[in-house]
């Protein structure tokens, strides 16, 4: 039986109201694994053509947003965290070259974080990563691309301060 939207924000939720804090972002991580897993899910939510950014889905108790990624081409960003957020992103289809960071500083009004590099990983279909606050990771996509990420908040709402890399 293949995995609806609405069954799988709905675990989502019960996971984070019932493990508080990375314990229940670790278990929505997993759960999004086996959603990546079953080909129906991935086809009936990330379909080829899927916009850069999707609202699927706010939780309107806990404020996390699911949403579909669809990258025509290769697309890069510089290392960042998600603010005040987490973010767990699931990769559908394509490869992304994630870039893990080590933070220097962190940003302020007017004056970019620095981050130094650590390492890098690939992320393939069916691979799901957690970046819990403060994380920092840039992405790296050589080719199109199509992922699931779920925010902790809204992101569309959400400020955040630009990092610089250094050596």
């Amino acid at each position: 039986m293949t995995i609806t939207l609405e069954k799988f924000a709905a675990d989502c939720h019960d996971a984070i109201k019932n493990n508080p804090g990375t314990p229940g972002r670790e278990k929505v991580c997993s759960m999004l694994k086996q959603a990546l897993a079953d080909p129906q899910f991935v086809s009936t939510y990330i379909p080829e053509g899927t916009p850069e950014r999707k609202v699927l889905y706010e939780d309107p108790e806990f404020g996390f947003t699911i949403l579909a990624h669809g990258y025509n081409g290769a697309k890069g960003s510089k290392p960042h965290d998600h603010g005040p957020s987490w973010a767990i992103y699931g990769q559908a289809a394509g490869e992304t070259i994630m870039t893990a960071w080590d933070c220097v500083a962190r940003p302020s009004e007017g004056t970019p974080g620095k981050a130094k590099y650590n390492h890098d990983y690939v992320m393939r279909p069916g691979d799901a990563y957690l970046y819990d606050v403060g994380v920092l990771h840039s992405p790296e996509r050589k080719a199109s691309t199509r992922l699931m990420r779920i925010e902790g908040l809204n992101m569309d709402r959400i400020k955040r301060l630009p990092y610089d890399a250094v050596s």
